[in-house]
C-alpha cells in the first residue's frame, strides 16, 4: 500500500525545520501548570496500572519523552521525521526513539500500556483520523490509557509555507471540535473518561483541549 501523500509532507517539512524547532518548542518545564499536571497525572496512571510501557507518538527531539521518563514511568519514543529522531537520540541517549508512522506504529497488538499523543496529530486530515485512531486502539493493552492533547477548533484548516525562523513546510492543520474529536475516539473503541478545556488565550487565540480516554478490558467468559 502506497503512503498517504500527507505524511511525506509531513516528514519533508519536519526534518527541514527540526533543528529550529528543538531550539524553539517550550520544554515540560514552561508549560502552563495545567498542561504540565496533565501529564504528570498521566504519566502516574500509566504506570501504576503497570499494562505496559508508553508510546510517546511525534515526540520531536524528545523532551516530553524525558520528563515522562523522570517521573519513573517505561517510556519510548516516535517520530516521522529521522532528523527529529536524531536530535531526540543525541539528547537523550538513554532513551528510545524510533522513526514510524501513527498510522502503522509496526508494534505488536495489545502491548502498550499508554500512548500519548501530545500536539501531534493535528497534521493529520480528519478523514484519516480513524486510521489513526484504530491503531491507537490496536496497540494498547486491554484497560490501556490514551492522553490526546492539542488545538480544538471548528473545522479550519490551514496551509502555510513557511514556519520556524521562515523555513520552507508543506504540511496542513488541520483543527476539530472537541466533540468530534471525542466521538472519532469512541468510533474506534476507545472510551472518552475525561475532556479539559482551556479557553483560548490571547496570545494564540487557540482552545486547548485534552483528552483521556481507555480501550475497555477484554470481557471474561463466565
Amino acid at each position: 500500500m502506497s503512503e498517504p501523500s500527507y505524511l511525506a509532507a509531513v516528514r519533508e517539512s519536519y526534518d527541514t525545520v527540526a533543528d529550529a524547532y528543538a531550539e524553539q518548542v517550550p520544554r515540560p518545564a514552561d508549560l502552563d501548570p495545567l498542561a504540565r499536571a496533565l501529564l504528570g497525572m498521566f504519566a502516574e496512571t500509566v504506570r501504576e496500572a503497570g499494562l505496559g510501557p508508553l508510546a510517546d507518538l511525534g515526540c520531536g527531539p524528545g523532551y516530553v519523552t524525558a520528563h515522562l521518563a523522570a517521573l519513573g514511568t517505561p517510556v519510548f519514543g516516535i517520530d516521522l521525521s529521522p532528523r527529529m529522531v536524531e536530535l531526540a537520540r543525541r539528547a537523550h541517549p538513554d532513551l528510545a526513539f524510533a522513526v514510524g508512522s501513527m498510522t502503522a506504529l509496526g508494534i505488536g497488538t495489545g502491548t502498550l500500556g499508554g500512548i500519548l499523543a501530545h500536539y501531534s496529530t493535528h497534521h493529520t486530515p480528519p478523514r484519516e483520523l480513524p486510521v489513526l485512531y484504530a491503531e491507537f486502539h490496536r496497540t494498547l493493552a486491554p484497560g490501556g490509557l490514551l492522553m490526546l492533547a492539542g488545538h480544538a477548533g471548528t473545522g479550519e484548516r490551514t496551509r502555510p509555507t513557511r514556519a520556524y525562523g521562515g523555513r520552507p513546510v508543506s504540511y496542513e492543520s488541520h483543527l476539530l471540535p472537541v466533540e468530534k474529536l471525542a466521538e472519532l475516539l469512541e468510533r474506534a473503541g476507545l472510551v472518552v473518561t475525561a475532556r479539559v478545556v482551556q479557553e483560548p488565550e490571547k496570545r494564540s487565540g487557540r482552545t486547548f483541549v485534552t483528552l483521556l480516554a481507555r480501550k475497555l478490558a477484554s470481557v471474561q467468559a463466565e
